[in-house]
């Protein structure tokens, strides 16, 4: 049986000590999250997901989501349960606006119990994560009498929402949806389609489920171009709105999948759905992209979280199972064996998690950082700096994120041996759920495609030359203090290969745009290990900073220097190679005919 523990010490170092959130007191919202207060949302969060999430993920995954001959589903053992102590808490709250009922603070710490839900429960934690991405959408673009009418229940968690984009026939090619929305003489439209893949599609948890769904109305462009997005509630608000008829839609049937089981998966059916314009018309990509943008933090998130629960439970495995002895001689002679964390090839599996999660963890609270600074800085400089920074971290975060914390998961399972492949240990699960976290909310090879066709050249390339800046500066300050040098100067080699990267992409892209194509998974990479080991050298800067005062707490900022010493000599490296990866170009990738991938008879 997998077991759970919050890493609140480090997370309070990476929000108190690495961003310093108490020097931003003077931003709006900033004032509410004192020091006390954070340490509270940290530590109950924490324990709310171990004690009660957690023990929830492996029924989830055992009993999955049933639907019934009514359409309606129903949620795994102790779901619904959590859920109204999950409302009840008001942890949905925490980073939503206080004009609709939330708390206001900063998303930093909406980050911090998006992690914790998703490491204890993924499944779980992804029926308020869509909720929260759906009030983005309606926070942005709604009117105000949606507003009104949506986002107080939304944010108290009385009512939860979705996203539908993807139909049978397309997915990443949203300008072939035919799903119709025909005006209505109230102002409403009917909404008529088949939309799939949907998360928390139906369920039994909440009061009401608010679906965000993409249509063309008639006449539209019969491209994206064409695309508007429309409210349609699973009920019909009444006059006091509150739930009444029920709407003409319907789960059609739960997708079988590879994990996530406890979370509802839905084909959903509008048959003359009643549904509501959100913004203007045939502009419902670009406030669908409010709510994605959301998303995929939180998947990259998810890709964080089951690296860490999975990290954790195999450190325990490796310091119980016994196998061997250390290549040195006996660690423990008076025992048959020795522990199979003496072994280096477990220890570096346990090191590239430990490298992975720690620094995976800081970028994910520093994009929440830039979140909050889009918004709410002083100036408009600054908000403008802000939203540059977070443009280009979030496919890094969800594409990078979820293919790192992919293999952290499986090398996991790895650590337990034959162990790790049977379910009662929990391994494969983590494998398994961590594997959607790479498809869903768009593959990691659009995530690239969206760092290298589109935000590389964001504002003539001010956004990419920012983040350079920004990088280059801690590197030449760190550089002068002998503690963090090496550390610098092997980000500085990856930086440089980053930047040489940049500049074959804009010499050959343009002739040949297979090129940039070719290239742009390994590019995303690079970015990300520039990307954690720039916050690497953050946290080493405060751990030397704080050893060289004295602490009482020595050794976890030792293992801190160590492990970015770690970082540093094994995963910093491979920016190299992936530069050269780039620069081969794409002539041999796509060189063969699709007759010669057919295997011979």
């Amino acid at each position: 049986m997998p077991t759970y523990t919050a890493p609140t010490r480090d997370t309070r170092f990476i929000v108190n000590e690495m961003l310093d959130l108490a020097s931003y007191g003077d931003l709006p919202g900033f004032e509410n999250a004192t020091a006390d207060m954070i340490d509270t949302v940290i530590n109950e969060a924490g324990k709310f997901c171990a004690e009660v999430l957690h023990p929830l993920n492996q029924v989830g995954d055992r009993e999955g989501c049933t639907r019934h001959a009514d359409g309606s589903v129903t949620t795994p053992t102790g779901f619904k349960e959590a859920f109204a102590q999950y409302r009840e808490s008001g942890w949905g709250t925490i980073s939503q606006p206080e004009t609709f009922g939330g708390q206001g603070m900063p998303h930093v710490l909406g980050f911090v119990v998006e992690e914790f839900m998703a490491t204890s429960n993924q499944a779980f934690a992804m029926y308020p994560g869509l909720t929260t991405g759906a009030i983005s959408a309606i926070t942005a673009k709604g009117s105000d009498e949606q507003k009104e009418m949506y986002l107080p229940k939304m944010i108290s968690g009385e009512w939860t929402g979705t996203m539908n984009l993807t139909e049978p026939h397309c997915g990443t090619d949203l300008g072939m949806i035919r799903t119709k929305a025909e005006p209505q003489a109230d102002g409403s439209y009917a909404i008529t389609g088949t939309k799939i893949f949907i998360s928390a599609g139906e369920h039994d948890m909440s009061e009401n489920i608010i679906h965000l769904v993409l249509a063309k109305t008639p006449g539209a462009p019969d491209s994206s171009k064409g695309i508007s997005l429309f409210i349609v509630p699973k009920f019909l608000p009444d006059a006091d709105g509150n739930p009444g008829k029920r709407n003409g839609v319907m789960c059609g049937s739960i997708e079988e999948k590879m994990g996530i089981h406890g979370n509802s998966t839905c084909l959903m059916n509008y048959d003359g759905a009643t549904g509501w314009m959100v913004g203007e018309e045939n502009k419902g990509l670009a406030a669908m992209f409010i709510m994605m943008n959301a998303a995929r933090l939180g998947v990259g998130i998810q890709g964080l979280a089951q690296a860490e629960i999975s990290y954790q439970n195999a450190v325990t495995y490796a310091l119980d199972r016994r196998q061997g002895r250390a290549l040195t001689g006996p660690a423990e002679p008076q025992a048959q064996a020795d522990p199979i964390f003496v072994h280096p090839d477990v220890r570096r599996m346990l090191m590239d998690a430990k490298a992975f999660t720690e620094g995976m963890r800081a970028l994910a609270l520093w994009g929440a950082l830039q979140v909050d600074l889009t918004h709410k800085a002083l100036t408009e400089e600054e908000r403008e700096q802000a939203d540059m920074i977070l443009s280009l971290l979030t496919p890094v975060i969800k594409g990078y994120g979820t293919d790192k914390g992919y293999d952290v998961a499986n090398n996991m399972q790895q650590v337990y041996g034959g162990h790790g492949y049977v379910a009662e240990w929990g391994m494969e699960q983590f494998v398994r759920d961590s594997r959607i976290a790479m498809i869903y909310e768009g593959t990691n090879g659009v995530q690239a495609m969206d760092l290298c066709g589109r935000k590389l050249a964001q504002k003539g390339g001010a956004a990419i030359q920012a983040f350079f800046k920004t990088v280059d500066d801690e590197i030449a300050s760190a550089k002068e203090d002998e503690t963090l040098k090496p550390i610098a100067e092997a980000l500085d080699k990856a930086l440089t290969d980053q930047k040489a990267a940049t500049m074959w992409f804009m010499q050959h892209a343009m002739q040949n745009p297979n090129d940039l194509g070719a290239g742009a998974h390994h590019y995303m990479h690079i970015m990300g290990i520039v990307t954690l080991g720039l916050m690497w050298l953050r946290m080493a800067k405060v751990a030397a900073a704080k050893l060289a005062q004295g602490t009482d707490d020595a050794a976890f900022y030792e293992a801190k220097l160590t492990t970015a010493r770690y970082y540093a000599d094994r995963f910093i490296p491979d920016a190299g190679a992936l530069r050269r990866k780039i620069e081969s170009g794409a002539a041999s990738m796509m060189a063969l005919e699709a007759d010669d991938f057919a295997t011979a008879a």
